[in-house]
């Protein structure tokens, strides 16, 4: 048996996950109460169907605030039991899920008990944090579509399933903000930007153009070279540690040049020994 609980900010696409987990073939039960998770799993245990060897779990903020702090603990219990158990946390920016909900005119779960949308979105924040901490995937929606949500879990959980260690470099502008799933983040705005040579600034590090620019610069190859460094000296002792993701977080300006075509070159390089890997770029997705 198999067991993913996921969770998140409401809004942020955990349905979307349970659906497409559904898909690749977990048994999906949403909304469970947490107290109930190990009566959850000892019931399925004791059948033994074939249809529950992949369960995932949604659990969300409506539930008692003792009981959502006690899962992390509950988690690492079960695996110690030798029950396989991952955490996955989806969450999005405050203006991105309040923009989802004046569009959807849904109410959000606490919005009884804490007022204005935006407090019932402070408010979930806080009750969710000992889950957040603890997740082993941490993804953020902000500037992802529900299809590339989609693909995402897919790529990340089904990788997983085969034993894979799924790696995920992605790319991001620092105007934007540093995102928060990053588990490594590496600055690459002191390197030569293509936005100042007026024929490539509309392009991207995917364009050849591009790309035959930033690797004639010496800068850019070594700074290639020392994360690649960093990277191969440190992931085997992060899968020593039973971790199952990782995160790299590639960051220029904007995100549309310099990050992605290090970003690029990376996945490139780790493909033939972690074959889990995974390449995004926040930042082109949202034009």
């Amino acid at each position: 048996m198999k067991l993913i609980l996921v969770s998140g900010l409401s809004g942020a696409g955990k349905s979307v996950a349970l659906h497409m987990l559904e898909d690749i073939g977990y048994y999906c039960v949403d909304n469970i109460p947490a107290a109930l998770l190990r009566s959850f799993v000892d019931l399925t245990l004791s059948g033994g169907e074939e249809m529950t060897q992949q369960i995932a779990v949604g659990v969300d903020a409506r539930n008692r605030a003792p009981d959502i702090s006690a899962l992390p603990d509950s988690v690492d219990t079960l695996r110690r039991e030798g029950v396989p158990c991952e955490i996955l946390f989806l969450y999005a920016d405050e203006n991105t899920l309040v923009k989802r909900y004046s569009e959807t005119r849904r109410r959000h779960p606490l919005s009884d008990s804490a007022g204005s949308l935006r407090d019932a979105l402070a408010e979930e924040r806080r009750l969710l944090a000992p889950v957040s901490e603890a997740a082993d995937l941490v993804i953020d929606t902000t500037s992802t579509t529900v299809h590339e949500l989609r693909e995402l879990i897919r790529a990340r959980v089904s990788g997983r399933d085969a034993g894979k260690f799924s790696l995920l470099f992605e790319s991001f502008g620092f105007k934007h903000g540093i995102p928060d799933n990053a588990d490594f983040v590496f600055d690459v705005r002191c390197l030569p930007n293509p936005y100042w040579e007026a024929a490539l600034r509309p392009g991207t590090g995917q364009d050849a153009a591009v790309a035959e620019f930033l690797s004639s610069h010496e800068m850019v190859v070594r700074m290639i070279e020392d994360i690649s460094a960093f990277l191969i000296r440190w992931l085997a002792a992060i899968r020593d540690a039973d971790r199952s993701y990782l995160t790299v977080a590639i960051g220029c300006t904007g995100g549309r040049h310099r990050s992605v075509y290090i970003a690029e070159q990376l996945a490139d390089r780790f493909r033939e020994d972690y074959p889990g890997v995974l390449v995004r770029h926040g930042e082109l997705s949202r034009h």
